[in-house]
């Protein structure tokens, strides 16, 4: 009998589908997140949007992939790959508790911030790049153009800047994303719907709903957390998280932590929908090619 566990990596090729098709709101969401306060009028999402195909053409809406692909090949892949294998190990000694699966997808999280931090800096810098002044432009071609930019310029200390922040939002982000969503599923399988009297199923549908679910869930728990990691991991020089909030709090008031929450909302809930599903086939692909044996039905996702 094969040895019942998905790969590792298999979180990250879902994650990395997932991206390639929201990568244009991603990179939307920065470029709100990171506009400086003293712009005249702050344009909206679809503005945005529109200027950079104006300007730069449709293949500017993909400014940065590399820095996502990169992104989710290390902080999704780990973060799911260790909730993942955290969730197999509980569930040896009987179906884990909610607060079990949240603090594990919280641990998993804490994981993949710290390995995803370096390609997090990159994502960041290449698509807030083009509404930057001239003269303060990173430049990246790449992403591993970038990678060896930090290095030489500002050692291996600058592959690190935020991760005090990048962590917290990590955790808060599988917390509220991943762990959410099995509470979610759990709740849809396990009772029918009041009055329709509808009972989910361990199927696509169920595996929308919970995941549509989980990205409101976690864009709102995240967007402080996110905002504050978006501005200090733009910032050029040496700028702490204190003169961040300060600075912020002087020019815009509390509501700047909620900056991009539509935005953020419109690209995580694709996002999210997108990767349990693509992750939930990948995992069914998995069983039926490797687990299952000859003449035998493959599970239920």
């Amino acid at each position: 009998m094969p040895d019942q566990r998905y790969p590792f990596w298999l979180g990250g090729v879902g994650a990395s589908m997932a991206a390639v098709c929201t990568h244009p709101l991603d990179l939307t969401k920065v470029r709100l997140q990171t506009l400086s306060h003293s712009a005249a009028k702050r344009p909206g999402m679809f503005f945005l949007i529109r200027s950079s195909i104006a300007q730069s053409g449709f293949r500017s809406l993909y400014t940065g992939l590399s820095a996502s692909l990169l992104r989710q090949m290390t902080y999704s892949l780990v973060r799911l790959g260790s909730y993942e294998s955290i969730k197999t190990t509980l569930s040896e000694s009987g179906r884990p508790s909610s607060g079990s699966l949240l603090f594990a997808a919280m641990l998993a999280g804490g994981l993949g911030g710290v390995a995803g931090n370096p390609a997090d800096i990159l994502l960041v810098r290449m698509t807030s790049d083009s509404i930057r002044p001239p003269e303060q432009r990173y430049g990246y071609s790449h992403a591993f153009h970038g990678l060896t930019c930090i290095l030489r310029e500002e050692g291996v200390r600058g592959l690190f800047r935020g991760l005090g922040t990048n962590t917290t939002r990590a955790i808060l982000m599988n917390g509220s994303q991943v762990g959410s969503y099995d509470v979610f599923k759990t709740l849809l399988i396990s009772q029918p719907l009041p009055i329709i009297q509808f009972q989910f199923r361990d199927n696509l549908l169920c595996h929308v709903i919970s995941s549509i679910m989980a990205g409101a869930f976690a864009t709102t728990v995240c967007a402080p957390a996110d905002v504050l990691k978006s501005r200090l991991m733009s910032a050029s020089g040496n700028v702490s998280l204190l003169e961040v909030v300060t600075r912020s709090l002087r020019h815009e008031g509390p509501s700047f932590l909620f900056k991009g929450w539509t935005p953020a909302f419109i690209r995580l809930g694709p996002n999210t929908v997108l990767m349990f599903v693509f992750y939930e086939q990948l995992k069914k692909g998995w069983r039926t090619l490797v687990w299952s044996p000859p003449n035998s039905h493959p599970q239920t996702i």
